[in-house]
Order: C-alpha cells, then sequence, then structure tokens
C-alpha cells in the first residue's frame, strides 16, 4: 500500500487534487497504476492542461549530504546555488566566486536551507 502523497507525487498531482477526486489514504499499486494506464476525465483533463511552465513537483536534493525530498515549489523560491540540510555548516560548500555575494534563505522543504551567490 502507497500513500496519498506517494501516488500523488506519481501520478503528478498535488495532495489536494488527490483528496478532492476520492484517492483514498492508502491505495494499492495495482489501484495507482489503473489510475495511471486509463486515467478518469479529471487526471486526463489535468495532464492535457499542464504547460509545463511550472512542475507540481520538484526533488530536492542536499548538496552535502545527498539527502533527498519531493516537495511542491513555491513561487518565491529563488535560484538556488546550493542547497543543504539546516544541521550542516556553511564551511562544508564552497566558498562564493570571487565577486559574488553570499546569502541563504531557510524554510526550504522540510529541513533544507538554499544558498544563492548572486
Amino acid at each position: 500500500m502507497i500513500t496519498r502523497r506517494e501516488a500523488a507525487l506519481r501520478l503528478d498531482i498535488s495532495v489536494e487534487m488527490a483528496r478532492k477526486h476520492g484517492i483514498a489514504g492508502k491505495i494499492s499499486e495495482a489501484e495507482l497504476d489503473e489510475l495511471n494506464d486509463n486515467p478518469p476525465p479529471w487526471l486526463a483533463q489535468s495532464r492535457a492542461n499542464r504547460t509545463g511552465k511550472k512542475a507540481v513537483w520538484v526533488r530536492l536534493r542536499c548538496d552535502v549530504c545527498g539527502f533527498e525530498e519531493s516537495v511542491r515549489p513555491k513561487k518565491w523560491w529563488p535560484e538556488f546555488t546550493y542547497l543543504t540540510c539546516d544541521h550542516h555548516s556553511i564551511g562544508d560548500i564552497p566558498l562564493p566566486a570571487e565577486g559574488l555575494k553570499r546569502s541563504e534563505l531557510d524554510g526550504i522543504g522540510s529541513r533544507f536551507i538554499a544558498i544563492i551567490d548572486a
């Protein structure tokens, strides 16, 4: 059995959409395969409307330890130079290039800090 969140991730839809359209809190792999192979009208329409401009899910990966997490992207996220878990030291990543200023942004995913060199 997989969770609704995992099903939403695999179907490339939001958890809210999965809930709205009756995807149970836990479903079997067979049920998920059936949704993928024979999408109901709402899922087919969602896929047809996708322009590719904004991802439904993004995979975040720590540049220090490799920890990964799939999350819904936020409009306010800037372009990251590095992404680290919140428990790593700033010294664990390379120094900014000459002439660039470094800033940090907390609150990315469940545990990440974005490092932005601009």
